[in-house]
């Protein structure tokens, strides 16, 4: 397939600028690609879809202030995006400025605190931070890593908002957005009606912003992400396969994770990493429902959805969802595909 059939056109008023005023108060497309059916409700009704064998599944990485903005010593402007960190006083990072960047540029973030490139790898460049440490840094100059169509800069509310209500394990530089819209008052409702979930952590990283810039999508080299998955939850999900029950990715990256764990016929724990890139004709292997936000056009995550939902059906709620006027991406409103595709479709 190529690129171009994953592309859709999107009024810019639909993309969303701001979150809810209240975490939760989006709307959700309940969509069923065997029923073929499609129908608007409301982030607060998805409990009602839940059944009692289910098993929901969430990341629990935590974003960190990963931008940071700083000069040369020229007092050309620089933007610095935390990928990784490396140690204490090492990361890998993307750069943004005017001009070539060299090993040995320096960038100065106060008057006293600078980094320094000491290498380049691919697409990234290794700095080391003097005078300070990464995680004094962000706290005092890092700012919330909101996404390019984000067309403003962070606030003090996004530092609560562009994070979930559950966020433990500190590393992503990009919100695992399904998640922004459960409460607190979501996990008493599982409680009560007894549905069972659980976490595994992704670290998203910058990667999931990079466009598909090969027109054939399989020439298309996917990045790498690290994930841990527990000995815990995997016994929670044979045991839902076992019962019939289904589990269920609360979002696009707690998909990747599942499905990038399963080799040789089994689900593996522990600290992992996956490139992996799910099309159209993706044979599905853990995941058997998926709540996930509106995701760019021509966008892998895209593609993603299309492989999960069936290519055409996916053309159709996305059509469907564009004419009832659906915020989309970050923090715009969600979907939860409740079954996936059965038989193979393009």
């Amino acid at each position: 397939m190529e690129i171009n059939d994953f592309d859709y056109k999107l009024p810019a008023n639909l993309i969303a600028q701001q979150p809810p005023k209240i975490r939760g108060d989006s709307k959700l497309l309940i969509v069923n690609p065997n029923k073929n059916s499609i129908v608007d409700k409301h982030c607060i009704n998805f409990h009602e879809y839940l059944l009692p064998n289910d098993l929901l599944i969430f990341n629990d990485t935590k974003v960190i202030k990963a931008r940071l903005f700083g000069e040369k010593p020229s007092g050309g402007k620089v933007e610095v995006l935390i990928e990784k960190i490396i140690d204490t006083n090492k990361a890998l990072v993307m750069i943004k400025t005017s001009k070539k960047i060299l090993v040995g540029l320096q960038i100065l973030i106060s008057k006293s605190i600078y980094l320094e490139v000491t290498a380049v790898k691919k697409k990234l460049f290794q700095v080391t931070l003097y005078n300070s440490n990464f995680t004094n840094l962000l706290d005092t100059f890092g700012h919330v890593p909101l996404p390019p169509y984000i067309k403003r800069k962070d606030e003090e509310k996004d530092v609560d908002r562009y994070q979930t209500t559950y966020a433990k394990n500190a590393g992503a530089v990009a919100a695992p957005t399904a998640g922004l819209h459960f409460t607190k008052e979501d996990f008493l409702k599982f409680k009560e009606k007894k549905i069972k979930y659980n976490f595994l952590t992704l670290h998203v990283g910058s990667g999931t912003f990079q466009p598909v810039k090969t027109k054939n999508i399989d020439e298309h080299e996917m990045h790498y992400e690290n994930f841990n998955i527990t000995e815990q939850l995997k016994e929670q999900i044979l045991q839902t396969k076992k019962i019939g029950g289904r589990v269920i990715a609360i979002g696009t990256t707690s998909m990747r994770a599942l499905e990038g764990s399963y080799k040789n016929n089994e689900i593996g724990t522990g600290n992992q990493n996956t490139n992996i890139f799910i099309t159209p004709g993706y044979n599905f292997k853990v995941v058997d429902s998926l709540f996930t936000n509106f995701h760019l056009p021509k966008s892998t995550l895209l593609m993603l959805v299309s492989a999960f939902a069936g290519y055409n059906f996916t053309k159709s709620f996305y059509a469907h969802a564009i004419k009832n006027k659906y915020r989309f991406f970050s923090y715009g409103d969600a979907i939860f595909i409740e079954q996936k595709k059965v038989k193979k479709d393009l």
